[in-house]
């Protein structure tokens, strides 16, 4: 398989911040939508972008939380939204549209990982659901919006891709669950994602990316037992980051910032981003990198077919990719 899956020299690394990514470019008149964008590495990337002039959306589940996280912030909004509700998601689109304004930029950001077994809707498997489903709609109920500012959006994956493929023959773990292949999964679909909406969007002027922001230590690892994470060698029983290779909140903003925003990145899309840059395919299944089976344009085709018959919303359902 031909990719165009490798490294183009950023100038950027592990250790570079939003703000580092975002020097010298403004975005003066340009409006985000960053879900989960008052938490963690959203919160981050909220900043930052706010800070180079861009007005920000934050989708929230818990509003007043957001509201409070992002109250001094100048230039962001706060309104209803939840991933895991697909009512939810088109409440919120549609109540953007009415607004009549373009987006520029839309940021996947918000996650849940590792969670004990939930079900959601119609039972669907909550990692999954939340993660890729929910994202999936937003972005095709938003579409309109999204394809007037001809920007880009982006899909924080996370290296979990590697705990596993798309599970065809058994999507909702009924069959056993496991929080970090359900994690794995619901990760590997965020890259499928973008892999496909940029075959489908480009056209219209609009590219996809996936990324993993790095090991940081953010609210996302509430579901997380502190033994679990001590075993890990995360943190030691103080709490305190053990490992040397996880980044800060702003460093792990850096690269969703960068997809977001590098005039590096024109012309290009449908990749899987790491350290700011792009990533190579992985040699092993242990190894940097992202996995084949996460950017392979068939299974990414099959994703988004399933997805629409499970939302019942698809964008592009006439569109044929050349």
């Amino acid at each position: 398989m031909t990719t165009p899956q490798h490294k183009i020299g950023s100038g950027f690394g592990a250790r570079s911040t939003a703000d580092d990514v975002l020097r010298g470019i403004d975005l003066s008149g340009k409006l985000a939508i960053v879900t989960g964008g008052y938490s963690g590495l959203g919160l981050e990337t909220t900043r930052a972008l706010a800070r180079a002039g861009a007005r920000v959306v934050v989708p929230a589940r818990r509003r007043e939380s957001a509201e409070q996280a992002v109250g001094g912030i100048d230039g962001v909004e706060v309104d209803d939204l939840d991933l895991a509700d697909l009512e939810s998601v088109r409440r919120f689109a549609e109540g953007f549209l009415e607004t009549g304004r373009d987006i520029d930029i839309v940021i996947n950001s918000a996650a849940i990982m590792a969670c004990p077994e939930t079900r959601v809707g119609p039972g669907w498997e909550a990692q999954f659901a939340t993660n890729h489903l929910g994202h999936y709609a937003l972005v095709n109920r938003l579409w309109p919006a999204i394809a007037r500012g001809r920007g880009r959006v982006v899909s924080v994956s996370s290296v979990g891709h590697r705990n596993s493929a798309i599970r065809w023959d058994d999507l909702w773990f009924e069959r056993g669950y496991d929080k970090w292949q359900a994690y794995g999964q619901a990760k590997t679909a965020n890259v499928l994602f973008a892999v496909r909406l940029d075959a489908l969007a480009r056209d219209a002027g609009v590219r996809a990316f996936a990324l993993h922001p790095g090991g940081i230590l953010t609210p996302l690892q509430r579901h997380l037992p502190k033994e679990e994470m001590v075993a890990a060698g995360w943190i030691d029983e103080a709490g305190n980051a053990l490992n040397p290779s996880f980044k800060t909140p702003e460093q792990g903003a850096a690269t969703q910032v960068w997809a977001a925003t590098s005039p590096q990145l024109a012309g290009m899309g449908g990749v899987y981003c790491e350290d700011c840059d792009i990533a190579e395919p992985a040699a092993d299944p242990v190894g940097p990198g992202v996995r084949d089976y996460a950017i392979d344009p068939e299974q990414a085709a099959r994703l988004w077919t399933l997805s629409a018959e499970l939302t019942g919303v698809d964008a592009f359902a006439s569109k044929e990719v050349r």
